[in-house]
């Protein structure tokens, strides 16, 4: 494993478990959503947006989270040897994004391009990332199982896991970088 894409639904901890990963493995981090979001949420055009991932996967071994399966994936899964889906039900993935974006609002955490969520864009707007979840977490699954079971993508390993726990119990079992069963 030496080039690997985190999916999943909004607030699966496809970020937190990639960092995990890229460091355990010793490998170069991309985070599609700093690629993509630019300041005051304008995101960037696609093809910035290609070139700026096509660049992030010139080293040897790297860990990209995120999906833009229209955007990027060709790219990402063109190249990667493994995908870690992180296939959970939506009650889990809603109750940890909900979780986040209130921390988030309470904090001011900085985001993206210098980005902030709001109340206003969370609670009261079209473009709230917790309707977003809602949306999209069905449509984000039969994705991935398209893609997975097109034949496209026949060279990846794909790890699916269903719990947060089982994606953990994995992670800790995995070899540090540098050992055999990793390279």
């Amino acid at each position: 494993m030496q080039r690997i894409n985190v999916v999943g639904a909004s607030g699966s901890g496809k970020s937190t478990l990639g960092a995990a990963l890229a460091e355990r493995l010793q490998a170069s981090l991309v985070e599609l959503d700093e690629l993509f979001w630019r300041p005051g949420w304008q995101q960037a055009p696609n093809d910035e947006f290609r070139a700026a991932v096509d660049a992030a996967l010139a080293v040897d071994r790297w860990v990209v989270c995120g999906n833009y399966n229209s955007r990027v994936r060709d790219i990402i899964w063109g190249r990667a040897d493994t995908v870690v889906w992180l296939d959970y039900p939506l009650p889990v993935t809603f109750h940890r994004l909900f979780r986040r974006t209130w921390r988030r609002l309470v904090t001011q955490e900085e985001l993206w391009g210098g980005n902030r969520e709001s109340w206003r864009g969370q609670f009261l707007s079209r473009d709230s990332l917790l309707l977003y979840n809602l949306r999209t977490h069905r449509r984000r699954k039969v994705d991935n199982e398209a893609d997975i079971n097109s034949g496209r993508y026949g060279h990846l390993q794909i790890l699916r896991f269903r719990n947060p726990r089982a994606a953990e119990a994995w992670l800790t079992a995995l070899p540090p970088a540098g050992t055999d069963s990793t390279t």
